[in-house]
Order: structure tokens, then C-alpha cells, then sequence
């Protein structure tokens, strides 16, 4: 990739985060809130803020689910994609180490990436079901921060050093 091409896609995507947060805050200025309000959550998502909101919420809602669509569902489309496309590329592969090889190296990935967008469904979806402050602030918690906190830890262990340092501390561990 050249850097013409790398310094386009930044701004694009720069662009793209802009306009979002842009349409976000613009939604929220737009609503009426009532005046006693007791905000329980743990941060303020834009799902949350238009649940507290006194006004009509059905045209923020609609364009919600269609952002989050695109900004969401496109990029996991293209992971899906991908992913299809390494599998079969692997199962192709005729020796068992190399296949082996190649699947573990796909793993710590795809479980950072199935740990990230599983909990931000979770809450989205959770929340349209559910007025449990609780199990939104934990769901909240979950992808917010537990993905990248375990991000460097899947990676690491890829290093066979920090295998065996990790298979050593459980071994002499008291607790199991």
C-alpha cells in the first residue's frame, strides 16, 4: 500500500467518524428532556439518551439502527467475507501443520473480533428488550473495554514464551 492510499483511507475514515458523532450530538440536541431526570448508566450512549428523552424518539430510533447498520454491519460483513475467504484458502492447504498454523493465527482474531461485536450487540439488542440498568452497564463494560484490555494478552500468546510462562503460572497456581 502506498502512502497516497493509506493517507486518503485515514482521512476518509476520519471523515466518516466526524460525520457520525456530528449526527449523534445533532439527534440528541433535537430531543426534550424532561426536567427531574436521574441518569443511571454508567456512560452516555446514544441509546440510553433517547430512552430518557420526553419527545418523540421513533425518527432518532429509525436513523440509530440505520447507522449502526452501516458503521456496524458493513464492516462485519466484510470480516464474515474475509474469514470465508482465509477457511477455504486453509482447507486447501494439504499439509496438517501448515493448516494447523495458519487456523491459530486466524483465532486470536476472530475471538477479539466475536468478543467485541457479541457485546456490542448484546447491549444494543439487550436494550430494546431490557430496562435493566445493571445488565447494560456490565454489557456496556464488556465491549468497551474488555476487548481491548485482552487485545495484547490473545496476541501475545502466540509467542511460545508466553505460553510456557502462562502454562508454568497455572501449574504452580494454588487456586487450581
Amino acid at each position: 500500500m502506498n502512502t497516497h492510499l493509506c493517507i486518503l483511507l485515514i482521512l476518509l475514515f476520519l471523515t466518516i467518524s466526524i460525520v457520525d458523532g456530528l449526527l449523534h450530538s445533532l439527534m440528541v440536541l433535537g430531543l426534550s428532556f424532561c426536567t427531574e431526570l436521574e441518569v443511571p448508566h454508567f456512560f452516555c450512549e446514544l441509546d440510553q439518551d433517547i430512552k430518557l428523552a420526553c419527545s418523540d424518539t421513533l425518527l432518532n430510533n429509525i436513523l440509530v439502527y440505520v447507522v449502526t447498520s452501516m458503521l456496524g454491519g458493513v464492516p462485519l460483513l466484510g470480516i464474515i467475507y474475509s474469514y470465508i475467504k482465509i477457511v477455504s484458502s486453509i482447507l486447501r492447504m494439504s499439509s496438517s501443520g501448515g493448516k494447523h498454523k495458519a487456523f491459530s493465527t486466524c483465532g486470536s482474531h476472530l475471538s477479539v473480533v466475536s468478543l467485541f461485536y457479541g457485546t456490542a450487540f448484546g447491549v444494543y439488542i439487550s436494550s430494546a428488550f431490557t430496562d435493566s440498568t445493571r445488565k447494560t452497564v456490565i454489557a456496556s463494560l464488556m465491549y468497551t473495554v474488555i476487548p481491548q484490555m485482552l487485545n495484547p494478552f490473545i496476541y501475545s500468546l502466540r509467542n511460545r514464551d508466553m505460553k510456557e510462562a502462562l502454562r508454568k503460572l497455572i501449574r504452580s497456581s494454588p487456586f487450581l
